[in-house]
């Protein structure tokens, strides 16, 4: 898959030789593409958390339930990151790119879950908020609709995780809604009893517990997938790649006689990609490095989509370069 580009500009200088592997994004069109065989489920599981959001809000609202409203605000959060999902299905078939959209639109996906965590993290204070103004102060809780509603929610997500199940085995992307919808039924188990509490003791407090309970479990959930996000954005070295590890295996490729220049990146949910500049050895055969480079990549590193700078031995950017 490797494509030779003469004069191609980097740092500000012009240099022969590079290559660009990949077009096609490699493993992780393949893993979106993976998604893409599920996409009927994952619209189908939009649809029900969707409504049901609507339905849990509503009823947080008749029955003054803090505990169900505060797993509507995160249910809000899984219907954000499956519209995300769905979405890099439907953009990575489309996979639209432009002279100034040169990668396409796959970081749709992580302004999406950017936006999540911001809605769960507004969620997570307000809940916070109501709870201590509630402490100590009596509250109508109607526990019968508040009872239903918990265990209808409990029965969409488990319905919901068996349409997601077998997607997650093979995308990253639709892993992670698997996950959020996951968390959410912790959230739906904390309603059930929160209403059972209630009802039993005649007290608000349970459903006050509860709705902290939740409010901490998203914020700390929040703070975590924005640490994703903001590691993506800021182009961070993807956690489970080794730079250093990586930096060697292409330094032991034959005729290549010194690596600089690498960078790793995550582009969206499984689509990692890297950059390099290999100086060879004199004579070596710039293709048949090529070709084995980019295959040490592929094999033992999972990184379909690469590109790769050939320098003859005499040719030198890493001491031009002012960063």
């Amino acid at each position: 898959m490797g494509h030779s580009h003469g004069g191609h500009s980097h740092g500000g200088h012009s240099h022969g030789g590079h290559s660009h592997d990949g077009h096609s994004h490699g493993g992780g069109a393949e893993a979106l593409s993976a998604g893409g065989r599920h996409r009927s489920r994952l619209t189908i599981s939009l649809v029900l958390i969707g409504g049901f959001f609507v339905v849990e809000l509503a009823a947080a609202l008749l029955t003054g339930s803090l505990a169900l409203l505060s797993d509507a605000g995160h249910m809000a959060a899984d219907v954000l990151t499956l519209t995300a999902a769905l979405g890099a299905t439907v953009l990575a078939a489309r996979t639209a790119r432009s002279s100034r959209l040169s990668f396409g639109l796959y970081r749709v996906e992580v302004f999406a879950s950017l936006l999540a965590v911001m809605v769960m993290l507004a969620v997570a204070v307000w809940v916070v908020i109501e709870a201590i103004g509630r402490l100590g102060a009596p509250a109508a809780i109607d526990t019968g609709p508040m009872l239903v509603v918990g265990v209808l929610g409990l029965l969409v997500n488990l319905v919901v995780m068996r349409l997601l199940a077998a997607g997650a085995q093979e995308s990253l992307n639709l892993k992670g809604a698997y996950l959020e919808v996951l968390a959410d039924t912790v959230g739906s188990i904390g309603v059930i009893v929160a209403a059972v509490l209630v009802a039993l003791t005649g007290s608000a407090l349970a459903d006050t517990v509860v709705a902290l309970a939740i409010g901490a479990f998203i914020a700390v959930r929040a703070v975590t997938l924005g640490r994703e996000v903001f590691g993506v954005l800021a182009q961070e070295t993807p956690r489970h790649l080794d730079a250093e590890g990586i930096e060697t295996h292409l330094g032991e490729v034959p005729g290549v006689a010194e690596v600089h220049d690498l960078h790793l990146w995550t582009l969206t949910s499984g689509m990692d990609v890297l950059s390099a500049h290999l100086r060879l050895e004199p004579g070596a055969d710039a293709h048949g490095v090529l070709d084995a480079a980019q295959q040490v990549l592929r094999e033992a590193h999972g990184l379909d989509h690469s590109t790769l700078q050939i320098e003859p031995a005499e040719h030198r950017t890493d001491e031009e370069s002012s960063w």
